[in-house]
Formats: C-alpha cells, sequence, structure tokens
C-alpha cells in the first residue's frame, strides 16, 4: 500500500513512518522539501497521485483557540481536497479524546478538524487518543522560567506515542471505520508529578509550580474530561517504562 503521512515528521507522525515502512508499505512524508505546504494547500496534487491513503498526525503549538482552528481548517480542508481530486480512497485522522466536551484553545481546533473530516468527501477513520508521554517534556521546555517550572493542574492518562502509531498503520489496512474506539495509556497521572518525573530522569532539575489554569480549558484539565472512558481500548506502556528509554 502507498501511504501519504501529514506531519511525519512530528511527535507520532515518525513513529507511523517507521512502522508502516517496517510493514512493507511505501511511506512518502508530506514535507516542504517536496514541495508540499499544507496550510497554503501547494504541491499536493503531484505527491498524492497514486497514494491509497493519507494518515494526518499534524499538530500546531498553541493554545489561541482561532489559531489552532485555522491551522486545523486549512491543513484539513486542503487535504481532503486533494485526496478528492486525485482519488485517495481513506483518509485517517488523529485527534484527542475529550475534545468535543472542551472546544477551547488547542481542541477547538481538533473539533473543526473532526467535523471537515467526517463530513467531507473521502471515506475516512477517526482514532481519539489521549496525551502522549512526550507532553511532560514539551510542558518542560515551555514553561520555565528561571529555576521554577509552572505546570498546568492536569489529570493525564498518557499514551505511548509509538502504540498510537502502531494502531494508525492497522487502521489504515482495516479500511475506513468511521469514529473507531478510543486509544488512551494504562494509568491516570498528575502532570505536576510528570514533569518532576521527567526533570529527575533527564537530569534538567527546575522548581514545579503547580498553575490551576482559569476558565473552561482549566476546569477540563482537572476535573478529567480529557481522560477516557470505560470503554477505550488501553496501551500497554507506563510513563515509568518511557523515562527509562529517554536520553539524559
Amino acid at each position: 500500500m502507498r501511504l501519504a503521512v501529514a506531519g511525519g515528521t512530528g511527535t507520532v507522525g515518525r513513529h507511523v513512518v517507521d512502522v508502516a515502512g517496517g510493514r512493507g508499505h511505501e511511506v512518502l512524508v508530506l514535507t516542504r522539501s517536496r514541495g508540499v505546504d499544507l496550510v497554503a494547500g501547494t504541491g499536493l496534487d503531484a505527491v498524492l497521485q497514486g497514494v491509497d491513503a493519507v494518515v494526518d498526525v499534524t499538530s500546531v503549538m498553541t493554545q489561541d483557540g482561532k489559531e489552532a482552528e485555522r491551522f486545523f481548517r486549512a491543513v484539513s480542508t486542503n487535504l481532503l481536497t486533494a485526496e478528492a481530486r486525485v482519488g485517495v480512497r481513506h483518509h485517517v485522522a488523529l485527534s484527542v479524546v475529550g475534545s468535543d466536551r472542551a472546544p477551547v484553545g488547542h481542541y477547538a481546533g481538533k473539533v473543526v478538524q473532526e467535523e471537515l473530516v467526517t463530513g467531507g468527501p473521502v471515506p475516512w477513520t477517526l482514532l481519539r487518543t489521549t496525551q502522549f508521554h512526550e507532553f511532560a517534556a514539551q510542558l518542560h521546555a515551555q514553561l520555565r522560567f528561571g529555576p521554577l517550572q509552572a505546570v498546568p493542574v492536569m489529570r493525564s492518562q498518557p499514551v505511548a506515542a509509538q502504540e498510537v502509531a502502531e494502531r494508525l498503520v492497522a487502521l489504515v489496512e482495516a479500511g475506513p471505520g468511521g469514529r473507531v474506539r478510543d486509544l488512551a495509556g494504562p494509568e491516570v497521572l498528575r502532570m505536576t508529578d510528570m514533569v518532576r518525573r521527567y526533570a529527575r530522569a533527564t537530569g534538567r532539575g527546575g522548581v514545579v509550580v503547580p498553575v490551576p489554569l482559569p476558565g473552561r480549558l482549566g476546569r477540563a484539565f482537572r476535573d478529567g474530561t480529557l481522560i477516557a472512558g470505560p470503554e477505550a481500548d488501553r496501551g500497554v506502556q507506563t510513563f515509568a517504562r518511557w523515562l527509562t528509554a529517554i536520553p539524559g
């Protein structure tokens, strides 16, 4: 099968490329080096010729809801329109557990993406997952002020990016399946504890300061909105096991 991966150099995308290649699929990564601009929509028709399925694992690092909506609207619209023109038969999209219950900030963009995919012209599969283990590392890098590390008060159910990639490739192989079962990690943790453990494991240090975020997003972080329900599938890699595999 010939697959194209949008976001193929990112946290999940690089694993999708490796997993799909390891299963014998031909994989194209949609990047500017191939003449593709996903936001502008340029270069897609030529690259998608002969592609059987597109996996969209793009993301944008923002909590500005309008910015997130603009990004996901542009990327999803451009991908789906080009796929329909050239005859791609399957669009697989990655979304976030609970985004529809907290459609603010980054998650507002995911709601727009889901609406476009599920109402679009290409047969589709939609997988929602919880945050990845790497989210703790991203927060540690973004919210440091000298020796202080501000971390949102949040309950998280982190899942391995590798396991997400394996599920996405399996869904590609299965064909269009609509909204499939959510995928979550094996345990619910506090984000402050995750960041502390990440800092210790990598020797980065810092004093973690819990910060309760205001508004609807802050409530969703705290009240379990972004935790998977009992019907979701569970990954097996724990956060502790992930920490042992990252470089110090």
